[in-house]
């Protein structure tokens, strides 16, 4: 038996091919077309699992983009697929928090794996990928390379949560002589407050998994954590979570 999992979220498409195990993966951008996109990736998937779509006996789609998949045989909500993927990869995970692109969200999963609340946060940029490739550009510099000013640095006051005054603020703050450190710093801990305040809305516990494509950044990850006071669990793959919980959701209803 052979399920697929297809995650077009707003930045990236993500696919895993899933027989028991991980059998393959892959990962692109997902641009302006996300059918092209959620088709492309999975080919890619087959092509490195060296199977054919025959070969697969259910295709899971998941994320923003779904519902443009025509081939799928089920649809299912990105917070299920991020427990299944979550607990697959770490079984003793209770909470889940995710920074994908768009949206960021946190999960709360109860021993027996199944979702027991969540909260996202999809109707502004605060606290999510969008905001941080906002702040970089107005620093010039790269992801990475905020991360890495970012840690040991104390943090300079960025009281908005508003990607538009933020960037008001760090432009005052550049003008003000502030380094740039200290700057990154202080948008890493917006981030940490944002998802803080999304986490004492819902049960937060011991094990954290931390998913999406800002966990692939270890010093933010470092942050986070230090900010939680908690170990964060960091997938090699961070972003494929959601895409693999899906395969799963598949490949157990075959």
């Amino acid at each position: 038996m052979i399920s697929a999992g297809i995650d077009v979220g707003s930045t990236a498409t993500k696919v895993v091919i899933f027989d028991g195990t991980i059998r393959s993966m892959a990962i692109a951008p997902t641009g302006w077309n996300p059918k092209e996109a959620g088709r492309n990736v999975f080919n890619e998937a087959l092509i490195k699992a060296g199977l054919q779509e025959r070969d697969i006996d259910r295709i899971v789609g998941t994320g923003y983009g779904r519902v443009s998949l025509s081939f799928i045989d089920k649809k299912v909500t990105e917070i299920t697929c991020h427990a299944k993927g979550a607990r697959f990869l770490f079984p003793q995970t209770r909470t889940i928090i995710d920074i994908g692109g768009q949206d960021s969200k946190v999960i709360a999963v109860a021993e027996d794996g199944s979702v027991a609340d969540f909260i996202m946060n999809d109707k502004c940029a605060a606290g999510t990928g969008r905001f941080l490739q906002v702040m970089t550009g107005i620093l010039d510099i790269t992801l990475d390379e905020l991360g890495q000013m970012a840690s040991g640095s104390k943090p300079a006051s960025i009281n908005s949560m508003c990607t538009v005054f933020a960037e008001s603020e760090i432009i005052g703050l550049l003008a003000q002589e502030v380094t740039k450190e200290a700057i990154a710093s202080g948008i890493v801990q917006t981030i940490a407050n944002k998802m803080i305040g999304l986490t004492s809305r819902v049960p937060c516990l011991e094990e954290i998994t931390f998913s999406g494509g800002v966990a692939n950044n270890p010093e933010i990850c470092a942050i986070l954590s230090s900010v939680f006071g908690a170990k964060f669990n960091i997938p090699d793959q961070p972003q494929i979570v959601g895409a693999l919980g899906a395969a799963i959701v598949g490949f157990e209803t075959i």
